[in-house]
């Protein structure tokens, strides 16, 4: 059984510090993004600047494990986003452990709809 190396911590890769801002940027205020981040992280992240690693397959297996810790179900409100900005950009920055980023907005929380 083939098995993803993530480096002796288990951490996804980090990002670049000028992708992790620009997504943090992006989430917290474009209703399009979020929209996209929502159903597919990988393109999102593409969209903000992170390159995709050419021929190297253990850089490949972390962007997919990346995309993997940044998938919700809702995200969060834009004022939460920007709330918990140096907190969010920490974890980008440093690799995530196989949790979410917690973007995900709690379950019992009341969702707003449009008018």
């Amino acid at each position: 059984m083939a098995t993803k190396k993530t480096g002796a911590s288990g951490k996804a890769a980090p990002l670049d510090p000028k992708v992790a801002g620009k997504l943090l940027d992006k989430l917290s205020t474009d209703n399009e993004f979020r929209r996209l981040f929502k159903k597919d992280p990988k393109a999102a992240l593409i969209k903000v600047g992170y390159k995709l690693p050419k021929g190297d397959i253990e850089a490949a297996a972390r962007f997919e494990q990346l995309c993997g810790c940044a998938t919700v179900q809702r995200i969060a409100p834009k004022a939460e986003v920007i709330k918990a900005r140096q907190a969010l950009l920490g974890l980008l920055m440093a690799g995530m452990m196989k949790s979410p980023i917690q973007l995900n907005v709690a379950s019992n929380a009341a969702r707003r709809t449009r008018k």
